[in-house]
């Protein structure tokens, strides 16, 4: 929503946007998470606002990207000639068209996401036993790696072979979407 009103809107709002946008990426994501979620004093909605946070820039600037090309085109602009309102243009016409890209990017991000709970769950930082995650399991197993390497082994593993296969699905989904 905010890259499709600052792509939309142009001018001053979408500059101050896309900025902030910017200056969100600049900050590496796991730092950044880490920041977030030590404020929160973590669990699972700390950790659920911290990786939304930190990937939700890429989204903006793509629907942003994708809004500023689809506005251009002569389909959009006969519909505004014949004076058309901008929030049917919006939803009739600009959304329909990023939702392929964005399904594309949601699943190619989502490898991100889980190697980020990981990683904050790893650092103690995530979400918070009892409830499993696979970095605590990994932690948790690293104290015995030298008698049992399964132990840490096996959440690694089990990473490894989800973040693998959510992104063969998006870079499926992004042949037969594109």
């Amino acid at each position: 929503l905010i890259g499709m009103i600052a792509g939309y809107a142009g001018g001053i709002l979408q500059t101050i946007i896309m900025r902030l946008t910017d200056a969100l990426m600049s900050m590496p994501s796991l730092i950044f998470s880490i920041i977030i979620v030590s404020i929160l004093k973590g669990g699972v909605a700390a950790v659920v606002f911290a990786i939304a946070v930190t990937l939700l820039p890429g989204y903006i600037r793509l629907i942003n990207g994708q809004v500023l090309s689809l506005k251009q085109n002569d389909y959009i602009m006969a519909e505004r000639s014949m004076g058309a309102k901008k929030i049917r243009i919006i939803f009739k016409h600009i959304l329909p068209n990023t939702l392929s890209p964005l399904i594309v990017q949601m699943t190619m991000m989502m490898g991100i996401a889980i190697l980020s709970e990981a990683s904050l769950s790893f650092l103690g930082l995530g979400i918070l036993p009892p409830t499993a995650a696979w970095g605590s399991l990994a932690y948790d197993g690293y104290k015995y790696l030298m008698m049992r390497p399964l132990l840490s082994l096996a959440p690694g593993l089990a990473i490894m072979i989800l973040v693998f296969s959510v992104n063969m699905v998006g870079d499926g989904l992004r042949d037969a979407l594109d």
